[in-house]
């Protein structure tokens, strides 16, 4: 019996249950690639697989259907992977430890990932169904998702039938999604030289911070650990000699990284002064975060002398000078939609390799000119500073229909169900909406899901009574368009 066994929808939670115990985290979507293709040959369903794992399960239309139009139920089989540092679950390996709570579902000590296999468990009910009545179905279950929307940017449209699609992507139950920013994932590199130095070993770590989503969490006003390391740095250089070994920090571009890491070497006559400098900056940080990460730390960790290899001193420069001066967070908001993040950039991942240092951004506007100029103004910084710049999983912004038959629906659906209106909204988030609206001219589509907190963190949590009522609302979403 699994954790899940008996909470209802039965169906729903016992698919998200087997879903949670494949590893499938972005760029890692075999596995749960297989277990799709698997699910519809069990069920005698064609379905399509190509070479990115992408699957397409098709389904014919329940009796008083089989002429209707072809609707899409959407998601993404990938997740983000992220842990705590003591947490020991190999995501390359493992499955997920779930956890129930009050209502709530969890997992221990990583991503629940229920962002978006909660989207995938409930397609794979509806497919396995022979009471649910439904128009003919295209289940379409994209990969990769989360580093840059690559699956769907693949997926070759071409055997898709339906002009209405169900996004299941949305992690606010009642909030309707009708437009979202369009992205690129942009990185800048920057050479490095190197220099052999004598000293103690020290790293400086910055953790504990809060984290989130870059496209839904970063008007929250939440700290960017690369780039409080990038200013504690550049203020330790101005009093204390050191050089510096590497620099890290985040694992995904479209999360705000909650750690960063810079190892040193220090003289030993200037460790407490560095202590000392630390300590000032964690009192400053947490004032000025005191609000959104209260649980910001700064630490030092004294380690052994010796000759260690590290930057030399232009290469140093040149890396605190990028950290302290790129871009970050909400360039601009939106004049039309009170609220909306129009135009933002996030330094989700920031790495040190053998000759360069990368620092990698999910970058985003519902204006392509806006986002041209955030990629431009990145690569004259890089110019300056001797490095580069590349982008990939380039997508386009999803615009808004002014007439859409299946947005009117929708609400109509909701006010009878809930007894009160939904909000119909636009995000800042990239979704594949955008994607698929690209490239199936006509296309008329709606995101939404259940209520989810913290996605893309260790926190991450997902309301069960939420699921039951966004999948009641689904099945009478399907009953109507006949």
């Amino acid at each position: 019996m699994g954790i899940l066994s008996g909470i209802e929808p039965k169906e729903v939670f016992r698919y998200f249950e087997e879903i949670c115990s494949i590893p499938h985290g972005s760029g890692n979507t075999r596995q749960i690639s297989d277990y799709c293709v698997d699910f519809a040959e069990k069920h005698g369903l064609r379905h399509i697989r190509d070479d990115s794992n992408n699957v397409i399960i098709f389904k014919k239309g329940t009796p008083g259907y089989e002429e209707s139009p072809a609707v899409m139920i959407q998601g993404h089989l990938d997740m983000v992977c992220e842990k705590n540092p003591d947490c020991t679950i190999d995501f390359e390996k493992d499955g997920l430890s779930l956890r129930v709570d009050n209502g709530i579902i969890s997992a221990d000590g990583t991503t629940l990932g229920g962002d978006d296999g909660i989207a995938v468990a409930m397609a794979l009910a509806v497919l396995a169904s022979e009471s649910i009545p439904h128009p003919p179905l295209e289940v379409v279950l994209t990969v990769d998702e989360e580093i840059g929307m690559l699956g769907a940017a693949a997926l070759d449209c071409t055997p898709l039938e339906s002009r209405i699609m169900l996004n299941l992507d949305s992690e606010d139950e009642g909030i309707l999604l009708v437009s979202c920013a369009g992205g690129t994932t942009a990185t800048c590199a920057l050479p490095l030289k190197h220099t052999e130095t004598t000293g103690t070993h020290v790293t400086l770590k910055i953790e504990e911070l809060t984290g989130g989503h870059s496209g839904v969490e970063i008007d929250k006003g939440r700290a960017n650990a690369n780039r409080l390391l990038g200013r504690l740095l550049n203020e330790i250089s101005k009093k204390i000699p050191y050089d510096l070994i590497s620099v890290s920090g985040g694992l995904k571009d479209n999360a705000i990284p909650r750690e960063s890491v810079a190892e040193l070497v220090v003289s030993a006559e200037n460790i407490t002064a560095l202590k000392a400098k630390a300590l000032k900056y964690y009192n400053i940080f947490s004032a000025e975060y005191r609000n959104t990460d209260p649980k910001l730390d700064v630490n030092v960790y004294v380690g052994n002398d010796g000759t260690f290899t590290a930057m030399d001193p232009l290469s140093k420069k040149n890396v605190i000078a990028a950290l302290v001066n790129l871009p970050d967070g909400i360039q601009r908001m939106s004049n039309d939609i009170p609220g909306l993040v129009q135009t933002s950039l996030n330094m989700g991942i920031l790495k040190t390799e053998e000759d360069e240092v990368l620092m990698s951004f999910a970058l985003r506007s519902s204006v392509g000119t806006e986002k041209e100029e955030l990629v431009s103004r990145l690569s004259s910084l890089m110019d300056v500073l001797g490095g580069k710049i590349s982008c990939v999983g380039d997508y386009p912004a999803w615009e808004y229909k002014s007439d859409s038959k299946l947005r009117d629906l929708m609400i109509e659906v909701f006010e009878e169900q809930y007894g009160r209106k939904p909000t119909v909204a636009a995000i800042h988030a990239g979704v594949e909406c955008g994607l698929f609206a690209g490239k199936l001219p006509g296309l008329d589509c709606v995101s939404f899901g259940p209520d989810m907190t913290d996605i893309h963190t260790p926190n991450e949590s997902m309301n069960i009574a939420s699921v039951e009522r966004t999948w009641k609302y689904v099945l009478e979403i399907l009953r109507r368009l006949v």
